[in-house]
């Protein structure tokens, strides 16, 4: 009669072969493995040739001469290391020529050098500089057997004398090699910026800002669908311009001709031409929402972006469709152009920024290091670099082909707008109302505001979408939430003394992502 055999599921066996793995195991878990000489030597041989090459034929000092240098069972081959020690009248000391590199023999004329008088050796003591000549005063040379000594030893703790003479005598590194440490530049102070002036007017949020070339006025788009001119200096209104149908998202005045250009969320975009203050051209393609717009400094061509995850390249005369930039996967935010390559740079709600080829309408380069939507993207002014913006971070980067200089973190906030000007100070403006002052080239954090909002606006109504230096440089205008527009200037009063840099560098912050 045959016996059944019972039948387990697959979990109970599984977790059954588990289990015998484990009792198998478990006796001489996390034991480690015992150290074996060969392999310990053939090891230690070659940490000494590789690291302390440089080093191996060191002058032995007279205290040092009735030490015998023992070289490893494998490293009795470079007979070149071995110190004439034994005899006393002929030691190495320093002011001799040696050969170029470890395991390059000496010549026959060169293999032995007198050693120079005594009074040679005070003068040329007395020619160093003092901290020099002191060094050398107390300097041991450590022969080859300590260096061997020593070189498995690291872990170990050792007299900080016995240390000192190894370092002293380049027992790491030769003397030569040394590399300066990495300092962190200090950063330039800039003086802080104040609030000036506050302009009301537009009835929605005021969502884009521009400065026209000459500094005489500057221009708003808003979310009440009309586009103000305001006087620079006064902060009069001087015009209002209708024909958005839909939230004006960005606006740019030409310096080629006397055109200002604007883009919303109706798809539309628009050539005003401001001596008969109408519009004379549109530019049809965008399937969806125009979030932003720029033209480019050298030839007759505007980029735009809009939320069908393209940017497209307009003839501004002939408002023919040059280019369809195609290759981000969501909203493209931001558009900037320049006259150097790569001349359109653009940045997406896919978290990419894309550097294009503008003649060949492609891809040169994309930059994946942002981890959220990238909104806002600002080119400096002097330098071949740029910033951008986004909720994780800003990073700054070089062109042509974007590589990373650094993060300015801290700004933990959906970042709308940058600006920056010539004296290197950037401005991030976010969603929550928020305005932070850097310092460009170390990333220093040296000012922030968060300016009240309007009397009868909501807090949640304080967010800056755009920002922007006039042409001057001297007043920074924000666009806001609570419908207002906001002038800065610098602090006249302020010096040094009264606002000090509070500059404490972190290594650490420097890092790649």
């Amino acid at each position: 009669m045959t016996e059944d055999v019972q039948k387990h599921s697959v979990h109970t066996l599984v977790f059954r072969s588990l289990k015998r793995t484990h009792d198998m195991f478990v006796s001489d878990h996390a034991k480690s493995i015992s150290l074996d000489d060969q392999s310990h030597n053939v090891k230690m041989a070659v940490k000494l040739k590789t690291e302390y090459g440089a080093v191996l034929h060191m002058p032995v000092l007279k205290e040092g001469k009735d030490r015998v240098s023992v070289l490893p069972g494998s490293m009795q081959g470079h007979q070149s290391y071995t110190q004439p020690v034994d005899d006393p009248e002929y030691l190495i000391t320093g002011t001799h020529a040696y050969p170029s590199g470890p395991g390059i023999a000496l010549t026959a004329d060169t293999k032995i050098h007198r050693n120079p008088s005594e009074g040679g050796v005070h003068s040329l003591a007395l020619a160093l500089p003092p901290s020099q000549a002191r060094q050398d005063i107390s300097r041991t040379a450590a022969s080859v057997g300590d260096i061997h000594r020593h070189a498995g030893g690291a872990e170990r703790s050792q007299p900080p004398s016995s240390a000192l003479s190894l370092m002293e005598a380049g027992g790491t590194r030769n003397s030569s090699l040394m590399r300066k440490a990495p300092t962190m530049p200090k950063p330039q102070w800039h003086p802080p910026w104040k609030l000036f002036r506050v302009i009301s007017g537009h009835l929605g949020w005021v969502r884009s800002i521009a400065v026209e070339p000459g500094n005489q006025w500057f221009v708003t788009g808003s979310a009440d669908r009309t586009i103000k001119i305001w006087d620079l200096a006064s902060g009069k209104l001087k015009l209002s311009l209708t024909g958005h149908i839909s939230t004006v998202r960005g606006v740019a005045v030409s310096s080629r001709s006397p055109y200002l250009f604007s883009c919303g969320e109706d798809k539309q975009v628009k050539c005003w031409d401001l001596e008969y203050n109408k519009v004379i051209r549109h530019y049809h393609g965008h399937l969806s929402a125009v979030y932003d717009l720029d033209l480019h400094p050298t030839i007759d061509v505007l980029v735009t972006c809009s939320r069908d995850a393209t940017a497209r390249v307009w003839d501004i005369r002939t408002k023919a469709n040059v280019h369809t930039l195609t290759g981000h996967t969501n909203t493209v935010a931001t558009v900037r152009c320049q006259a150097a390559e790569p001349q359109v740079i653009t940045g997406s709600h896919d978290s990419t920024i894309r550097l294009w080829d503008l003649i060949a309408g492609k891809t040169r380069a994309t930059l994946t290091n942002h981890k959220k939507s990238v909104r806002t993207i600002v080119l400096h002014p002097r330098q071949y670099t740029f910033a951008s913006g986004s909720a994780d971070n800003i990073k700054q980067w070089m062109f042509p082909d974007g590589k990373f200089i650094q993060n300015l973190s801290g700004h933990n906030a959906i970042i709308n707008t940058l600006a920056v000007n010539s004296d290197g100070v950037l401005v991030s403006g976010a969603d929550n109302g928020t305005i932070h002052m850097w310092d460009w080239r170390t990333g220093y954090n040296f000012q922030r505001i968060h300016a009240a909002v309007q009397p009868g606006s909501l807090d949640s109504e304080s967010g800056i979408f755009s920002c922007v230096f006039d042409h001057s440089e001297s007043r920074l205008i924000t666009a806001e939430a609570d419908k207002t527009i906001k002038v800065y200037k610098e602090d006249d009063t302020a010096t040094e003394e009264s606002h000090p840099i509070n500059w404490k560098p972190e290594i650490l912050k420097r890092k790649r992502f």
